[in-house]
């Protein structure tokens, strides 16, 4: 079975998720958001960039086995992409690929946000692990899924910050 179609999914789907945060940028903007910590969008482009150039290069002719763990995986990756569906629609205009925020704005709750702080995290990490399993591409694992680990923790580190200063976000989550 070809996998290039999850390829130009997964180039697509990036370049929509640019085009989405640009306009929501530009509407936090119009209630006066700004941008904080800038430099973690460009360490996290250029990694999912990155990521997405080896798994091509390392998972060629692009070929997978039809049997139960392949298809099962391929399920998965659906499932995953539902999950960044939901999330994006759950924030609405808060949903960004930066971190911007409206001074005094208030988090938003609901979705999957209403069991974690940081859901499409953990989609972002599920698909780090699911994408070099299913194009059998170990090495795009070996060195990309510890990059994003380290990538992630800094950013949500800044994001949680910007958050708790900017935001009710310390009182919608703390424990209740």
């Amino acid at each position: 079975m070809s996998l290039l179609w999850v390829f130009a999914y997964l180039g697509l789907e990036r370049l929509l998720e640019l085009y989405v945060s640009r306009k929501h940028n530009q509407a936090l903007e119009a209630l006066g958001g700004r941008e904080y910590y800038p430099e973690t969008f460009f360490r996290m482009a250029a990694l999912h960039a990155l990521f997405l150039g080896a798994l091509f290069w390392e998972s060629y002719p692009w070929r997978i086995p039809a049997n139960p763990f392949h298809v099962a995986l391929l399920a998965f990756f659906v499932l995953l992409q539902g999950m960044r569906y939901w999330c994006m629609l759950s924030l609405g205009e808060a949903w960004n690929t930066r971190i911007v925020l409206v001074p005094g704005g208030r988090v938003q709750k609901r979705g999957p946000y209403l069991l974690l702080a940081h859901p499409n995290y953990l989609v972002v990490t599920l698909e780090f692990i699911t994408l070099p399993l299913l194009m059998h591409a170990p090495y795009t694992f070996a060195v990309f899924f510890p990059a994003n680990f380290l990538i992630l923790r800094q950013r949500i580190r800044l994001e949680e910050l910007a958050l708790r200063q900017f935001t009710d976000y310390e009182e919608r989550f703390s424990m209740e």
